[in-house]
Order: C-alpha cells, then sequence, then structure tokens
C-alpha cells in the first residue's frame, strides 16, 4: 500500500468535487462557455487521476523507486495541469490573466503522459 498515493488521491478526489461544483454553481454566471469548458476540463483530468491514485495506491508499495515515479508523476501532472488552468481561466474571467501558467498546464500534461508511460513500463517488467 502506498499511502502518499492514497492520501492524494482522496484529497485530489475531495478537491476536484469542490472545484467542480465551484465552476457549475458559481463560475457558471462569471465565465464564457468556453473558460468554463476550460475549467471543467481540469475538473475532469483531476478527478480521473485522482481514481487512478487510489487504484494504484491499493496495489503499489512505495518500496520500489518506479512506483515512487508512477505516484509523483500523476501528482505533479494533476498540480500543473489542472491547477494552471484553474488559475488561467479565474485571472482571465477577472481580466488579469496570469499569462505565466499558459506554458504550466502542457508541463503538467506532460507529466501526466510520463506517469502512464512508466505504468506501462512497469506493466513490461
Amino acid at each position: 500500500m502506498n499511502t502518499i498515493a492514497l492520501i492524494s488521491g482522496a484529497t485530489f478526489g475531495l478537491t476536484a468535487v469542490i472545484f467542480g461544483a465551484f465552476g457549475a454553481h458559481l463560475l457558471k454566471k462569471k465565465l464564457t462557455k468556453d473558460q468554463l469548458q476550460s475549467f471543467e476540463t481540469g475538473v475532469k483530468y483531476q478527478m480521473y487521476h485522482a481514481i487512478i491514485l487510489l487504484l494504484l495506491g491499493f496495489q503499489l508499495n512505495d518500496k520500489t523507486t518506479i512506483n515512487n515515479y508512477i505516484i509523483y508523476a500523476f501528482i505533479t501532472g494533476i498540480i500543473l495541469f489542472s491547477f494552471s488552468i484553474y488559475g488561467l481561466v479565474i485571472s482571465s474571467a477577472n481580466n488579469k490573466k496570469i499569462k505565466i501558467l499558459g506554458p504550466i498546464t502542457p508541463l503538467g500534461g506532460l507529466f501526466l503522459i510520463i506517469g502512464w508511460a512508466l505504468l506501462i513500463y512497469k506493466f513490461c517488467l
């Protein structure tokens, strides 16, 4: 069992539900349709990967290096991908777009891809 994966997965799942409700109820009136869709993409990816972290947390121990790389790649990817989207959408809705977040989103996506690639690699060992 990997406690970091379980705690992270549960935390990301919890916050995905909160952010999803926040987007659906409070931001719906403030965001454009495209902005709301981007926000929802961040929530979806966060929830998908929260579930993966929970599943991996029950299956992987924290004594193997590859397992830790997989977990940390997903955690880093969620933070960089989803949270940069949230920041971009909310800041642009307030007409104060934080442009530095733009390049962070694809970097987060890259970490998510690395997590999946490492998982495939682990399956091939």
